[in-house]
C-alpha cells in the first residue's frame, strides 16, 4: 500500500481519493457519498471543461485533429479523439501532457475553494488517473473499486454507448485491478448489488475516517 498521503491537517476536510478502472463503479459510489453530504470532485467532468473551454487546449486539439473536431455547440468530439488516442500512444501522450496538468490545477483549486467557503467534512475526488498524477498525496485516504473485465465492459457499453472494442481499448491502457489494490488504503470488489456496494463504501469511509482520528491508526483491511 502506498503511504504517500497528505500530512495531518486542521482544515476540516477529509479528502478521499476514489480510483479504479473504467466501469468499476466509481461514479456510483461518489454519488452515494454525495447524497450523504460529501462534496464530489469529478476529474472526468473537469477534463471535459478543460477540453471544451481552455483556449490553449482548444487551439492545440484543433491544430492536431482539425477545426471540426469541435462541434457547432463548442464541445469536443470525444469519440473521434478517443478513437485516435486509444490506438496511438504518441497521440495519447500529447493529449495527456496538454490536459492532465490543467485538470490537477483545477482540482486543487476546487479544494481551496471548499476550504475558503468553510466546508468541513468529506470530499470525494473521483479520478482514475490519480496515481499517474501523484494526486494521492493530496488525499487523506484512497479507496479503490475493482470488478471483472467483463463487468467493466458491460457497464461501459450500457452507460456510455461504446462498442465492446471501444471499451476494451480504454481498459487496455489503464492500470489493472491488482495495481489499484496495492496502492489504495481499502479496496472494494464490486460484484454484488447496488445496495451492497453503497453500504460497503459507506462502511469503508467510516473506518478510514475513524482511523485518521487515531494517534497511531491501524491499516484498514481490504473489504
Amino acid at each position: 500500500m502506498s503511504t504517500e498521503r497528505r500530512p495531518p491537517s486542521s482544515d476540516g476536510l477529509f479528502i478521499l481519493g476514489l480510483v479504479g478502472r473504467a466501469g468499476s463503479g466509481k461514479s456510483t459510489v461518489a454519488r452515494a457519498l454525495e447524497a450523504d453530504g460529501a462534496r464530489r470532485l469529478d476529474a472526468d467532468r473537469v477534463g471535459h471543461e478543460v477540453t471544451d473551454r481552455d483556449p490553449e487546449v482548444r487551439a492545440a486539439l484543433a491544430a492536431e485533429y482539425g477545426a471540426d473536431v469541435y462541434r457547432p455547440d463548442g464541445t469536443l468530439d470525444r469519440r473521434r479523439v478517443g478513437a485516435k488516442v486509444f490506438s496511438d500512444a504518441g497521440a495519447r501522450q500529447r493529449l495527456d501532457r496538454l490536459v492532465h496538468p490543467r485538470i490537477v490545477r483545477v482540482l486543487r483549486g476546487q479544494l481551496d475553494e471548499l476550504r475558503t467557503a468553510g466546508f468541513r467534512g468529506l470530499v470525494v475526488v473521483e479520478a482514475a488517473l490519480m496515481f499517474e498524477w501523484g494526486f494521492e498525496r493530496d488525499c487523506d485516504a484512497v479507496l479503490a473499486l475493482t470488478a471483472t473485465t467483463e463487468e467493466q465492459v458491460a457497464r461501459m457499453r450500457a452507460a456510455r454507448g461504446w462498442t465492446e472494442e471501444e471499451a476494451r481499448a480504454r481498459l487496455a491502457v489503464q492500470r489493472d485491478n491488482p495495481q489499484f489494490e496495492s496502492l489504495a488504503d481499502v479496496t472494494i470488489d464490486n460484484h454484488g448489488t447496488l445496495d451492497a456496494l453503497e453500504r460497503r463504501a459507506r462502511e469503508a469511509v467510516a473506518r478510514l475516517r475513524a482511523a485518521a482520528r487515531r494517534p497511531d491508526p491501524e491499516s484498514p483491511d481490504r473489504c
